[in-house]
């Protein structure tokens, strides 16, 4: 490792970005009593936000009770890059594979759900720096010409479902954004923003708190079980009786414990630069704000913050043995030198440029990259889980069909048999473990050599293609 790069990332706060310099909102109270309601979510991310306040907005006469284990938005909501993206399958290609005949129906939900997320900024006047500018999916000289291909196959597939979409040639490319390995890029301009992350997450919370959701933190649901004709959750200090329950938590332990068979948690990185200056914004360009991904299997995402720092992070996706969630997983040294280098590689231009901040968060993955739902309890419980990192947007989306579940209601959305469907289970350990080591190596290969091997072609066959 290049000491340079070392040397970029010596002095960084290893907490996020999005924490510093901020007001963050008051903590609410912890649950010591038993209460009782019509919905109970389990939960304070994205997902279990949208639920209470879609269900308090369809129905403001329902009593909705929202429990999070620590503080709302502190784990995978307040600490992600950023990215919105309309994408409801983890993007297109991922729609044609595994949903070939529901495409246009799944991209129209999704730009639909895009859309409603801008309008509720605006209607509950969240501050949290939204940009929609667009992203430019990146082919660089660092991968296999093939997979410029591949995109230009995705260009071709977004022009016929009508989206307006714009092809980037090498010089068009770096006249968007300078790097001297880009050779072609794909930039959707309306299906895409940028958000500062952890402000929409309190936003969330106080829009939830102004239609009359109630909101327990570190009230840790234990179990939940049958209680007559409803639910009864369990927290280390109270309960709470609930005539449905909404499990949104993400990557962490199912309180349903077949749920375990289809996710598993893996840790992401990512990291942010000091504020540019002019003259260092002018070498690289970027005058349209977009966000920026790179196309490979392990694949970097970055963008810019307000104050003009470049957020860097993505590629090194790691899962620890048995899966275990825990709070030291947030913090690896090599993934942040290995992301150091990388970003250097990309734009020798900024050499210099040092990190101020670098952090990690858990991510609920799954055989699909895609999120499902389901029911439990003779459908007192329902579930959203599986984003796979893309959940931003998705999770609204998540929530409106875990309500529509929960009512009873027959929608365009639960008539899809993305919808209706579930991923494949995933292997129990240790041959979890083993198989996703075994997937990333082949991976890192199909990377470097533009060849599927056929460890990952047995896996697709399977309908277990793990991806990073």
């Amino acid at each position: 490792m290049d000491e340079r790069h070392l040397d970029a990332i010596a002095d960084a706060d290893t907490y996020p970005y999005w924490y510093e310099d901020v007001d963050e909102p008051d903590s609410n109270p912890t649950l010591v009593r038993t209460e009782s309601c019509d919905l109970c979510i389990i939960g304070g991310g994205y997902t279990g936000l949208w639920t209470a306040i879609l269900a308090k907005e369809r129905d403001p006469s329902r009593d909705v009770i929202l429990l999070d284990a620590h503080e709302v938005g502190s784990a995978a909501s307040g600490r992600n890059g950023g990215f919105v993206d309309s994408s409801l399958t983890h993007g297109i290609a991922n729609a044609q594979s595994r949903f070939p005949d529901e495409v246009a129906v799944l991209e129209e939900l999704g730009l639909k759900n895009f859309n409603a997320i801008e309008e509720a900024i605006k209607k509950y006047n969240i501050d949290c720096d939204w940009e929609r500018t667009g992203a430019i999916d990146v082919a660089s000289t660092l991968h296999p010409a093939s997979y410029l291909d591949e995109l230009r196959d995705d260009y071709a597939d977004l022009r016929k479902l009508g989206q307006r979409v714009e092809w980037l040639d090498k010089d068009a490319m770096q006249a968007q954004v300078n790097s001297p390995t880009y050779i072609g890029g794909l930039w959707r301009k309306d299906t895409a923003a940028v958000v500062d992350p952890a402000r929409l997450v309190w936003g969330l919370k106080a829009a939830a708190e102004s239609l009359g959701v109630r909101i327990y933190e570190d009230s840790k649901a234990l179990t939940i079980e049958r209680d007559g004709v409803g639910v009864l959750v369990t927290t280390p200090l109270g309960k709470v009786r609930a005539g449905k329950v909404a499990l949104a938590t993400n990557a962490f332990k199912p309180l349903l414990k077949r749920l375990g068979n289809f996710i598993a948690p893996v840790y992401d990185y990512c990291m942010v630069t000091e504020p540019l200056t002019p003259e260092q914004l002018e070498s690289i360009g970027w005058k349209n704000r977009q966000g920026l991904s790179d196309i490979p299997n392990q694949f970097h995402y970055y963008r810019l913050t307000e104050d003009n720092r470049i957020l860097w992070g993505g590629y090194d996706a790691v899962y620890f043995f048995r899966g275990r969630v825990r709070q030291e997983n947030e913090s690896r040294p090599e993934s942040w030198a290995l992301l150091s280098k990388h970003f250097f590689e990309t734009f020798p231009q900024l050499e210099g440029v040092k990190f101020s901040h670098m952090w990690g968060g858990v991510i609920d993955t799954c055989s699909r990259f895609c999120v499902f739902w389901g029911r439990g309890m003779g459908g007192r419980v329902t579930y959203a889980l599986g984003y796979t990192g893309l959940g931003v947007a998705a999770s609204r989306f998540g929530a409106e069909v875990m309500l529509d579940l929960i009512d009873g209601r027959r929608t365009r959305a639960t008539a899809t048999e993305f919808v209706r469907s579930k991923p494949v289970p995933v292997p129990p350990e240790p041959f979890r473990f083993i198989g996703i080591q075994a997937t990333r190596w082949s991976l890192d290969r199909e990377d470097k050599t533009g060849n599927r091997n056929i460890w990952l072609r047995t896996l697709d066959r399977l309908g277990l293609g793990w991806d990073s």
